[in-house]
């Protein structure tokens, strides 16, 4: 493939507009459910199901297309009690040292958070995932990426979605610090912890806070020009 070469949209599909309205109504409607959730059942998730998320995922954009992601896939029981201990004992000068500061702190008190992360254990999947520095379109590459917070960012939007879609529940879990995670998955220096997302199904009975359901009115979000 040489420079600037390029080729016919090959997918596209355009909708009427009565199917466009109702499309993005439907959406709506969807992703309105999805919540996050800190009760997580033990319950297995088949792992064709997850790939295919990630699959799902690994579509989003990227400055330069250099896709700077990496996923680590944790299903070991060992493995996420590892994660789990080394995940608490940060959290613990997070909240129990006050390590992150009173306005902070005031900020998370509406959701009941703490130090204790059962459903890191609990959860049938956990999702690492890695932001690399150095890549490239191909692999082996070593090469500049470039707008990897925001690359990484939206493809990790993309796989929340599909994981709702496919029926399942999340969790955005992001401990300071989490290098710990390149030492239990494995990974390189030039890749960075971004997220660690837990997947699966809520328990029976499972709740969220009243605080999360609170959104801010469309009016206080877009400016139309």
């Amino acid at each position: 493939m040489q420079p600037h070469d390029n080729v016919p949209l090959p997918d596209y599909i355009e909708y009427d507009e009565g199917e466009m309205r109702a499309r993005a109504a439907e959406f709506l409607a969807d992703i309105r459910r999805r919540h996050t959730v800190r009760d997580f059942s033990d319950r297995p998730v088949p792992q064709e199901i997850i790939e295919d998320c990630i699959r799902a995922a690994a579509t989003a954009p990227s400055g330069a297309n250099h896709q700077p992601w990496h996923f680590a896939l944790i299903k070991d029981p060992d493995i996420k009690a590892k994660v789990r201990l080394r995940a608490e004992a940060e959290e613990r000068g997070f909240y129990d040292e006050r390590k992150a500061g009173e306005e902070w702190l005031d900020a998370l008190a509406p959701l009941g958070t703490d130090a204790s992360k059962p459903y890191l254990e609990s959860a049938p999947w956990l999702i690492a995932i890695f932001a690399q520095r150095r890549g490239g379109v191909e692999v082996g590459m070593e090469r500049k990426n470039y707008y990897v917070a925001e690359s990484v960012g939206i493809a990790t939007g993309f796989l929340i979605a599909a994981l709702h879609n496919a029926g399942l529940a999340t969790l955005t879990h992001t401990p300071k610090p989490m290098n710990f995670l390149n030492e239990i998955c494995g990974r390189p220096e030039h890749e960075r912890a971004f997220i660690l997302l837990v997947a699966g199904y809520p328990t029976e009975g499972a709740t969220v806070p009243k605080h999360a359901l609170i959104k801010k009115q469309f009016e206080d979000i877009v400016t139309i020009l």
